[in-house]
């Protein structure tokens, strides 16, 4: 069976994820404690089901410890799983939360001794269910969602979930560093020292996937040296981490606007290892 297991903070995104599987034709289930996953897949396994997708939340947390163990028995039993944790920084999370007007799942919560009324603030929440998921984070692939648009994520979403069965796979993504760097990056790379094509007006309003950009940026010789020592550090270290049985690097690189030289760097980047490796490009700020 294909099993996709979404977890993550709340309001980073994870009922989307959930409805782009249901329109994939996942049989999906929300919201299910961790303990009920191994009897649910052999429920499911035996009325002939071939794909299956769920979302786990903090609340289950005495269950959550067991999640790592459960999900390396179904890999061992032969199913595909792939693990999908969606987080999001702080302040994106509150502003999501105060726009929906919902209530935070362990704000209903109380702790030992705690007078009723004096439930947690929101920020509270946040960092208790970090904290609870923290064991967790690194089972599959991170996605930051705090940049994304609902779009963008179900694009996202589908691009992972897609992917046939491979050892590895490669994500190059690019971004600005005036909106962040992306918290689900493995390797992060600097591009801004590079000539910028947005001091050119005729160039402004493109992107690094133009020609007249990647014609200006192909004849700067620091792009050319700074693009071979990216991709010798990459091509050195990816067979380390392939022996280490990671599914996912991600390799993040970022420019001033995310708009031309570091979708330049992650598309030659792409285009090279295209060749011999799974690859997978995102630009976030396009």
């Amino acid at each position: 069976m294909r099993i996709v297991l979404i977890t993550g903070i709340s309001g980073s995104g994870k009922s989307v994820a959930l409805n782009v599987l249901e329109d994939l034709g996942y049989y999906c289930v929300d919201n299910l404690p961790p303990a009920l996953l191994p009897h649910l897949v052999s429920t499911l396994v035996g009325e002939g089901l071939r794909s299956l997708a769920v979302a786990v939340d903090a609340r289950s947390a005495e269950s959550l410890a067991t999640l790592p163990t459960d999900v390396a028995h179904l890999r061992e039993e032969g199913h595909d799983v792939r693990v999908m944790f969606l987080t999001a920084n702080t302040h994106s999370l509150v502003a999501r939360f105060s726009e929906t007007r919902r209530s935070h799942p362990l704000s209903h919560e109380l702790r030992p001794g705690q007078n009723p009324a004096a439930r947690r603030t929101l920020i509270e929440c946040i960092l208790e269910e970090r904290e609870r998921l923290s064991a967790i984070e690194q089972l599959g692939h991170v996605v930051d969602t705090s940049e994304l648009s609902a779009n963008k994520l179900r694009a996202w979403v589908k691009d992972l979930v897609e992917l046939e069965h491979a050892p590895l796979t490669l994500f190059f993504e690019s971004f600005a560093f005036k909106l962040g760097v992306p918290m689900d990056a493995d390797f992060v790379f600097d591009v801004r020292a590079l000539p910028n094509p947005y001091y050119d007006l005729s160039l402004r309003p493109l992107t690094g996937r133009d020609a007249p950009v990647i014609e200006f940026l192909d004849a700067q010789p620091s792009a050319g040296e700074m693009l071979e020592d990216i991709r010798a550090f990459v091509e050195k270290w990816l067979p380390s981490f392939k022996t280490d049985n990671r599914s996912y690097l991600t390799v993040a690189l970022g420019c001033t606007g995310g708009q031309h030289r570091s979708v330049y760097i992650a598309e030659k980047l792409a285009a090279y290892f295209h060749a011999s490796e799974r690859v997978v490009i995102r630009h976030r700020e396009q």
